[in-house]
C-alpha cells in the first residue's frame, strides 16, 4: 500500500508544483508571514478552539460520533488536530508539510472520513478560529488580512487531502479490479503440466484479453503442455467468441501446450457448424471429466478404479 511519499510522486508534487499550487491560492511569502506572527494567538486558543472542534459538532453528529467511539482514538485525533493547529501558523509551507497533508489525507480517507464530513469540518474549524481571532483584535483591516492568510493556508491544505482522497480511491478500485480479473480467470493446475480454465459468464472484448493475459502467464510459468478450456459456463459461443478461442489455442500452441476444448453442449456444437468455425486445431470433448482423461492420457498418465 502506496505511503504519503509516494503519494507525492504520483501526483507530482516536486517545487515548482509547490510553487504552481501556492501561485494559485495566492499564499505568498507576506501570507506566511502573516501567519508566523499569529504563533502566540495559536498556542494561547489551541486547546479552547480543538476543544469546541470536536465537543460542538464531530462529537454530536450521530455519524461523525462514530469515528470516536474507542476514547483512546478520540484523544490521540485531538493531539494531532492540536499539533496542526500549530502548524497552520508555522509560517513553513515546504514540501515536507505537503507531504504531512497527504499523510493525514490517507489516514482519512482508509478510516471511512468521507470528503463531506472532512469538508464540512473545515468550514466549522474556520468559524471557530475566526470568532476567537475578532474577538480577540476585533473587525479591523489588519484582522481581516490574517483571517485571509488563515484561509488561504486552509484551502490550500483542503485542495491536498481531496486529491490524495482521489489518488488512494482510484488505488482501491484498481486493486478491487485486479482481485475481480483473477476470480474471473481462474487458471487452475489440475496436474502435473496440466492446466484447466473453466470459463463463466459473457466473454466480451475486455475479458477475452485478461484472460488471455493470465493464462499465458500460467502457461509459462507451469511450464504446461495440455490446457483444458471449458465453456459449460458460457451462456452463449457465436462468431467472437469462436475466434477468442482460437486466438487462445494458437498463442497456447506456440507456448508447446494443446488446447482441449470441453462442455460443449448440442446447441453449441450446431451454432458453431453454423456459423463455420473450424475447431481442427484444438481436441474437443463433450464434457469436462472426458477432457481430463484425454489430458492425463495426453501426459503419459490413466485413470484406473481401485
Amino acid at each position: 500500500m502506496a505511503h504519503s511519499r509516494d503519494y507525492m510522486a504520483r501526483l507530482g508534487f516536486d517545487a515548482r508544483e509547490l510553487a504552481s499550487r501556492r501561485l494559485f491560492f495566492q499564499l505568498g511569502d507576506d501570507d506566511l508571514a502573516r501567519l508566523a506572527t499569529l504563533r502566540p494567538f495559536a498556542e494561547r486558543h489551541n486547546d479552547a478552539i480543538v476543544d469546541a472542534f470536536y465537543n460542538e459538532l464531530l462529537l454530536q453528529h450521530p455519524e461523525s460520533r462514530l469515528f470516536f467511539t474507542d476514547p483512546a482514538v478520540l484523544h490521540r485525533a485531538m493531539s494531532a488536530q492540536k499539533q496542526y493547529f500549530l502548524q497552520l501558523f508555522s509560517g513553513v509551507c515546504d514540501l515536507d508539510y505537503v507531504e504531512d497533508r497527504l499523510r493525514v489525507g490517507t489516514t482519512h480517507q482508509r478510516i471511512g472520513v468521507d470528503p463531506k464530513w472532512y469538508l464540512g469540518a473545515y468550514a466549522h474549524y474556520l468559524r471557530l478560529i475566526a470568532a476567537r481571532l475578532f474577538q480577540e483584535q476585533g473587525s479591523t483591516s489588519d484582522s481581516d488580512a490574517l483571517f485571509r492568510s488563515i484561509q488561504k493556508r486552509v484551502f490550500f491544505d483542503m485542495s491536498i487531502a481531496i486529491e490524495t482522497y482521489i489518488a488512494v480511491g482510484v488505488e482501491t478500485i484498481q486493486r478491487q479490479e485486479a482481485a475481480i480479473r483473477e476470480l474471473s480467470t481462474p487458471v487452475i493446475q489440475i496436474a502435473d503440466q496440466v492446466l484447466l480454465l473453466p470459463l463463466v459468464g459473457a466473454l466480451d472484448a475486455e475479458r477475452a484479453r485478461q484472460v488471455m493475459e493470465a493464462l499465458l502467464a500460467r502457461v509459462v510459468e507451469s511450464q504446461a503442455r495440455v490446457l483444458i478450456v471449458d465453456i459449460a459456463g458460457v451462456p452463449v459461443v457465436d462468431t467472437r467468441v469462436a475466434n477468442h478461442l482460437l486466438q487462445t489455442t494458437e498463442s497456447v500452441r506456440l507456448l508447446g501446450a494443446t488446447t482441449i476444448l470441453t462442455g460443449i453442449r448440442a446447441q453449441i456444437a450446431q451454432m458453431l457448424v453454423q456459423i463455420g468455425v473450424d475447431l481442427s486445431a484444438m481436441h474437443t470433448c463433450a464434457s469436462l471429466q472426458e477432457g481430463l482423461v484425454l489430458a492425463l492420457s495426453m501426459t503419459g498418465r490413466v485413470i484406473r478404479s481401485k
